[in-house]
């Protein structure tokens, strides 16, 4: 009988999001609810064919795939995984299959950025917290209207996201190193020839980039440098494209009024990581596609990967090149 380890199910809703009891009598499902440290991934997981993996929550390099010698398959969800090592994994042999992506997640995750951008400009969560303690309004917040956002990144998240914009009447800046003129006008912006250009004009700054080699620490000291006194800056990324360093001193230092994170550098992020002690930022663990749509959608597209392989006809298998973001996917 086969054995399958699903991955970081934080919430613990795989099970009850797709039929696993299809598998019956095929494999035993084990299911991993808090995330393996690197160190203890190949001990724990190295009796497992098959693993189920939720994006890139957990690491697998070379080493750690080499570690896994009854690994025969794998399913991850989303377009890419930039923790796994998809070179390592063929050359091992490891079919890879992933999933698709419901149409709802491009609109469900807009939606969690503006959410964002609300309550850091409205300073939500400060008064939320006043009221439970017993106070009452704990500060006064921003409107939207007749401010700049600045869009970095402008793909198919930028772009929906500089469209709501509109909706509350606030001029939009954009800029990506292939942006054109054309394309930010087509969704009611306006390029600018540089990223610093954007980042002088904005109120609100959110980034819409992948993480690549280019775009690694492409917000640091000098660009926070150059915001707006008094900016708020969004990222629902991915960690790594902002020095995070860089980050902590301008909202010590009251450079920037507020942040709103979904995304870190280690997630997730540390019990004892200064973010988490900054009253100027809002936090939030890596939610923006975390809907239960989506979520619905994975575990069920997952089920099917496994269901497939076990009867020998693979379905959805992934070139490499994709699973390690040189390519980019079919969707």
């Amino acid at each position: 009988m086969r054995k399958i380890a699903i991955l970081d199910d934080y919430l613990d809703c795989a099970r009850t999001l797709a039929d696993w009891g299809r598998l019956a009598g095929r494999a035993e499902v084990t299911v991993f609810h808090d995330p393996i440290p690197e160190a203890a991934i190949a001990d724990r997981l190295a009796p497992f064919d098959i693993l189920c993996l939720m994006r890139d929550r957990t690491p697998f390099p070379r080493a750690v795939l080499d570690a896994l010698p009854n690994l025969k398959f794998l399913t991850y969800t989303g377009g890419t995984n930039l923790a796994l090592d998809g070179e390592a994994a063929a050359q091992r042999g490891v079919v890879m299959s992933t999933t698709g992506v419901p149409p709802s997640a491009l609109e469900e995750h807009t939606e969690f950025v503006w959410a964002l951008i609300l309550a850091t400009m409205r300073d939500i969560p400060s008064n939320d917290a006043g009221m439970r303690g017993g106070r009452w309004q704990n500060g006064y917040g921003r409107g939207l209207c007749g401010r700049t956002l600045g869009v970095i990144g402008f793909g198919n998240f930028g772009t929906r996201v500089a469209e709501m914009a509109n909706a509350f009447k606030m001029e939009v800046l954009a800029w990506s190193q292939n942006l054109t003129v054309a394309k930010a006008a087509q969704h009611g912006a306006t390029r600018t020839d540089s990223l610093e250009a954007l980042l002088r004009r904005s109120d609100v700054v959110t980034i819409h980039q992948r993480l690549s080699d280019r775009t690694r620490g492409l917000i640091g000291r000098g660009q926070f440098a150059v915001m707006k006194p008094g900016a708020v800056f969004i990222n629902t990324s991915r960690g790594p494209i902002v020095d995070e360093a860089a980050l902590i001193e301008v909202l010590r230092g009251g450079r920037i009024l507020r942040a709103g994170l979904d995304v870190f550098d280690i997630e997730p992020l540390p019990p004892d990581h200064p973010l988490r002690q900054l009253p100027n930022v809002v936090l939030s663990p890596h939610m923006g596609f975390v809907t239960e749509q989506v979520m619905r959608s994975f575990y069920r597209d997952s089920l099917d990967n496994i269901d497939a392989w076990l009867n020998g006809e693979p379905i959805r298998v992934v070139d490499p090149e994709i699973v390690a973001g040189r390519k980019r996917p079919p969707i």
